[in-house]
């Protein structure tokens, strides 16, 4: 006599589903810790930049000073991207930044000279292009729909100063510059979220790093996922005024809404990032004479610490989105900015899946009914 099966037990959004092993990223959420390939996110975010990081992440260790320079002369060579792709750009500019960012590196792979090379060297090679060209096509669509022409990429400039130049048209001050290059750290890798995954997903068909990224573009774009930023600072624009926050958050916890910029999958206490783009958030703040942001942002934060023993704290992008307005940046654009930051943690991951690479296709358990009788059109 045969014996019944029991039903597999289902992990819904395969939370809790260990995937595989990496050495890219380790997340202690309890502790309130992160590191990449071993280095804590707050050595990196006070010491480093967002090349020596690019560099950390695709290689695998710190750089030596020439093994720096050098790929950053690689990164600054490659930022260019072909007058045809700034043509789509130009067909897509009524599209939101995150369609035509998706559009722009999926046309990037019909120029790019080693598409058809799926190689690991190549590919590495394809990776460092598409960090490099990534803000290039941000700032590219946002001057255009703008009426305005692309401002070409400039070699002379860091990786975060030459975004800020191609998007405003003009130099940025130093203090513009460390805020964005230190937003571009503190995103650039986050372990195995739903775009990493996506584009680990797509590569492990044997598919090019384009269609990764391409993946990991359209699953960031979900508000889910990569729209926190934003969300943030359209409450606090709501807001207005810092002598508002009580009576709106109140009303916020009475009626049991969330409060954006709070909470995260991972993390059961502050998100370690947070504390970083929160001093950014202040100083720059104060030294444009609008300070009422960062003072709103820091109201929300005492009236709900109550929440944290819920582990609902603080995550990074509850400071970003007030970094990113204070820096002109429009709203539709932050989520394209947690793009170029994370382009080299999207990059290591497609990397890390090609060197021992196995399909990932998971199983769905059926539920529906079977066994039906068919019933010709007429008939039904």
């Amino acid at each position: 006599m045969s014996q019944p099966t029991s039903a597999p037990e289902i992990a819904r959004g395969l939370r809790g589903v260990v995937l595989d092993t990496t050495s890219t990223c380790h997340i202690d959420g309890e502790a309130g810790k992160l590191y990449y390939r071993g280095y804590s996110i707050h050595d990196l975010a006070e010491y480093s930049t967002f090349e020596e990081v690019t560099y950390l992440l695709l290689y695998g260790r710190l750089p030596r000073r020439d093994e720096l320079e050098e790929m950053d002369r690689r990164l600054r060579q490659s930022r260019s991207v072909p007058a045809p792709v700034l043509d789509v750009l130009r067909v897509v500019q009524k599209a939101h930044p995150m369609d035509a960012l998706r559009t722009g590196v999926s046309a990037l792979a019909a120029f790019d000279p080693e598409t058809a090379d799926t190689s690991l060297e190549a590919t590495l090679r394809k990776a460092e292009r598409l960090i490099a060209q990534v803000p290039t096509l941000v700032a590219a669509h946002d001057r255009i729909r703008r009426g305005l022409e692309p401002v070409p990429p400039r070699e002379d400039l860091s990786h975060a100063a030459n975004f800020l130049y191609m998007l405003h048209g003009r130099e940025p001050d130093a203090e513009a510059v460390d805020a964005i290059d230190m937003d571009f750290i503190l995103h650039a890798e986050h372990g195995s979220n739903a775009s990493a995954f996506a584009a680990r997903v797509t590569v492990s068909t044997g598919s090019d790093i384009h269609s990764a990224i391409v993946s990991a573009i359209g699953t960031l774009k979900g508000p889910l996922h990569g729209g926190a930023a934003e969300a943030v600072m359209h409450m606090v624009e709501e807001i207005g005024d810092p002598s508002r926050v009580d009576e709106y958050i109140q009303r916020m916890l009475a009626e049991g809404r969330r409060i954006m910029g709070m909470g995260h999958r991972v993390y059961r206490v502050e998100d370690p990032r947070a504390r970083h783009m929160r001093e950014r958030a202040r100083a720059l703040g104060e030294r444009l004479g609008q300070p009422k942001w960062y003072q709103i942002l820091e109201r929300i934060a005492e009236l709900t610490a109550p929440l944290r023993s819920r582990g609902i704290s603080l995550n990074v992008d509850f400071y970003a989105g007030s970094v990113y307005y204070l820096l002109g940046i429009p709203e539709d654009l932050f989520i394209p900015m947690f793009a170029i930051g994370r382009m080299p943690g999207w990059c290591a991951h497609v990397l890390e899946q090609m060197q021992d690479n196995v399909l990932i296709r998971p199983l769905l358990q059926y539920s529906g009914p079977i066994d039906l009788e068919y019933v010709p059109i007429d008939q039904r």
